[in-house]
Formats: C-alpha cells, sequence, structure tokens
C-alpha cells in the first residue's frame, strides 16, 4: 500500500468513527463541550473556570432574549478568559487532580468507545459456569474493516447504569468471562482491544467465595499466552489486578488524564500514613499518571484529551483513540503468534531493569 493509500484508509476511518459516534447522541451526548455549565459535574479545582463559564451562560442568555444586544465583546471577553483559566488549569494538573479527572462520572467508558468504534459489534455473556458479570463487557466486531475481540471494565453513565454494571468492579464470573472471549479470539486468530476503567476487582464475600484471586491469576495467564495481538488502553482508573487481568497486552495506552495503580491513593494513605487525608501525597509518590508511567516504561503511548479533559469532547478523545489502536495493531500484521507471545513476556519482563 502507497503512503497516499494508508493517508486516504485512515482519513477514511476518521470519517466511519465519527458516524458511529454521531449514531450514539440519541442515547448518550458524547459531545458536552457546549453544554450548560448548570448540566456539568465541574470538579473542585474547577470553581474559577465554573464561575466564567456560569457568568457567559448568563449574558448569552440575556442576549437570546434581546435584552442585551451590546454585550456581545464582554461575552468574547469572558469566553477568552475561561478558556485560557481551563487551558492554564489542566496544564499544571496535580496527580491527585488528574485522579479526579479519571474519576469524573461524565468521562466516556468502554460502552461509549465499542459503539464509537466497533462496527457490527455482536456482545458475548456469561462465564459458562455461574453467571453473567456486566461489569465485563465484551463480544465480536469489526475495527476499521478487521474483526476483533473487545473487552472493557464498564462503570455505566447514571445510577441505574452504575449498579447494573457494580461501578466497574468485576466478579470472578466477569474475568472468566474475558477468559472465555480471549480464548475465542485466539482460537479464531482476531486481534484483542481492551478498555480498562475499574477502581479494582469487587472485593465482597460472594466474589472471595466464588475465587476472585484465582480469576484474576487465570485472566492474566491467559493473556500471557495467546498467540494474537492484544492492545489494552486504560481510559479511566486502571485499579490493581482488576485492571491487570485484561490489561497484560503487547501495547499498553493511557488517555493522558487516566491513572494506573496498584492501589488507590486513598488506600495507599491509609496503608502507609494510616491517614487517608494523605492522599494528595499518596498519588504524587505511586507515580500513577500516564506522564509518569511512559517515563517509566510501563506503558507504551499517551492519547492526548481535549483541553479540560475527555468528557468535554467524548467524540474526538474516542476517535483519537481508535487512530492509536489502529498504529499499534499494525505493528503486529505478518507476525506469527510464538512472536507475538514472545514480544508480550519480553515487555513485562522488562519494566524495571
Amino acid at each position: 500500500m502507497t503512503r497516499a493509500e494508508s493517508q486516504g484508509e485512515c482519513r477514511a476511518a476518521d470519517a466511519r468513527s465519527r458516524h458511529r459516534t454521531h449514531q450514539l447522541h440519541n442515547s448518550r451526548d458524547l459531545s458536552p463541550v457546549n453544554a450548560s455549565p448548570a448540566l456539568r459535574t465541574y470538579l473542585d479545582f474547577e470553581k474559577p473556570i465554573l464561575e466564567l463559564e456560569s457568568k457567559v451562560a448568563e449574558l448569552k442568555a440575556l442576549q437570546t432574549e434581546g435584552k442585551g444586544p451590546q454585550i456581545a465583546d464582554e461575552i468574547a471577553k469572558l469566553e477568552q478568559k475561561a478558556k485560557a483559566a481551563l487551558v492554564d488549569t489542566y496544564a499544571r494538573l496535580t496527580p491527585w487532580q488528574k485522579t479526579l479527572v479519571a474519576r469524573h462520572p461524565e468521562r466516556p467508558h468502554a460502552l461509549d468507545f465499542v459503539n464509537g468504534l466497533i462496527e457490527d459489534f455482536t456482545p458475548l455473556a456469561g462465564d459458562r459456569y455461574f453467571a453473567e458479570d456486566e461489569a465485563i463487557v465484551g463480544g465480536i466486531g469489526k475495527f476499521r474493516n478487521k474483526s476483533v475481540v473487545v473487552l472493557g471494565h464498564e462503570k455505566g453513565s447514571d445510577t441505574e447504569q452504575r449498579i447494573k454494571h457494580n461501578f466497574g468492579m468485576a466478579r470472578p464470573e466477569g474475568y472468566r468471562k474475558a477468559v472465555r472471549l480471549m480464548e475465542l479470539a485466539d482460537r479464531f486468530g482476531l486481534p484483542i482491544i481492551t478498555f480498562v476503567d475499574t477502581p479494582g476487582a469487587y472485593p465482597g464475600i460472594g466474589a472471595e467465595e466464588r475465587g476472585q484471586a484465582e480469576a484474576i491469576a487465570r485472566s492474566t495467564e491467559c493473556c500471557l499466552k495467546l498467540g494474537v495481538p492484544i492492545v489494552a488502553v486504560i481510559v479511566g482508573e486502571g485499579g490493581s489486578g482488576g485492571a491487570i487481568a485484561i490489561a497484560t497486552a503487547n501495547r499498553i495506552l493511557m488517555l493522558e488524564h487516566a491513572i494506573y495503580s496498584v492501589i488507590s491513593p486513598e488506600g495507599a494513605a491509609s496503608i502507609i500514613w494510616r491517614d487517608s487525608n494523605k492522599k494528595e501525597e499518596a498519588a504524587t509518590n505511586m507515580k500513577i499518571t500516564a506522564q509518569d508511567l511512559d517515563q517509566l516504561g510501563v506503558i507504551d503511548a499517551i492519547v492526548k484529551e481535549p483541553t479540560g479533559g475527555a468528557h468535554r469532547d467524548r467524540e474526538s478523545v474516542i476517535i483519537s483513540t481508535g487512530n492509536a489502536i489502529a498504529r499499534m495493531l499494525s505493528e503486529f500484521e505478518g507476525k506469527s503468534p510464538d512472536d507475538i507471545r514472545a514480544q508480550r513476556h519480553e515487555r513485562f519482563l522488562s519494566i524495571g531493569r
């Protein structure tokens, strides 16, 4: 394929991705960038931005009602000031502030990425042992005209959905379902894409009784054995073994403001300092941000987010993520199962050397 043909295919894929994401707007708005401040969720450190954007909204309402045609200049000045405040705030986020952004309730979740990037998606359910766990969603579909198996933690976008998906905290049956789908992918030679977004595996008594630790270990082991390429994308929180179970991949991507850690900052602060209020210090010392982990060689690439975080323009970040996944998968075209497996083993063995 020539360079021009390759660029043309990439542009066509972008257009298809945009079409797919626009199809979702009836069920969940992916582009809340222009939403009223009253309808958005602002984090504590975003209060100055909230004040400016609220003032802009008030003035625009007056202008619409015809009561203030002369205030256009004031609106433009305030909009510029709000944009500058947003850029400045997000250019110097602390690790703890990034943790809050990674947990933002309006951030795109696994199903947003699946619906925006995967065509002809057919969900598959159940672990064939105990039950269906909707904290992990998965199935078969086409990513840029190539068949793939997709897995992801789904947190849900409202109260009802969050309860249904158990806030993205998978039970043993979720990880056993993941193993079933990954083995299916290996059998048919299909690449695997995973979207990681979980505070950790579910710690309930029932989950422990059904072998939570064994299920996580088995899923991690399965990842290492597969002869097909795996690309994992940490889109929000990558919490502990619950994340690693579907992120033991050939290539690991992180969204710019996502986090990836062995324990939450609050949990680490409670254990190390016996004081959960030390969470900000813990977040800094744990090196949980995409930037820290990129420097340490734990991840392979960072997907840039729109200014203000992925929740301000979900459609844009979904398309950028799709392009990054495509680049990573292309690196394994023509490689044998043994080579793919060996690369994955070496990738993890080399961490910390």
